[in-house]
């Protein structure tokens, strides 16, 4: 079972992954910003972060990029919405490891996870 970090400003969001995930997961926290997203992180070293790209104070792709150069082999797979390529170019570039759309599905979550986190 990987340690999962959810990061996400949208309770609603947490949630439906947190549900995705746990079944086959230990979640190890969850978190709305990426100042506590990049806190959590080095407390928990979790095998995974799910992590919105955008998120008050430091948005995910800004803590990706201080997560990565904490940890360059952390795991980080990024939650986008429909319509964000240039963020997620951006992304990829601060080291994000794959990336899923919302509206999440089930299916499409567990295929990025195991694309990224070997069982």
């Amino acid at each position: 079972m990987a340690k999962v970090l959810i990061a996400d400003d949208s309770e609603f969001m947490r949630n439906l992954l947190r549900e995705i995930l746990e079944e086959n997961h230990t979640i190890v926290g969850e978190v709305e910003n990426g100042v506590e997203a990049v806190e959590v992180f080095k407390e928990e070293q979790p095998d995974l972060v799910m992590m919105d790209i955008v998120m008050p104070i430091r948005d995910g792709i800004e803590a990706t990029d201080e997560i990565k150069n904490t940890d360059p082999s952390a795991n980080v797979i990024m939650c986008t919405s429909v319509g964000q390529e240039e963020k997620m170019k951006e992304a990829v570039k601060a080291g994000a490891d794959g990336y899923i759309t919302k509206p999440f599905q089930k299916p499409s979550v567990m295929e990025a996870i195991q694309d990224v986190v070997p069982t």
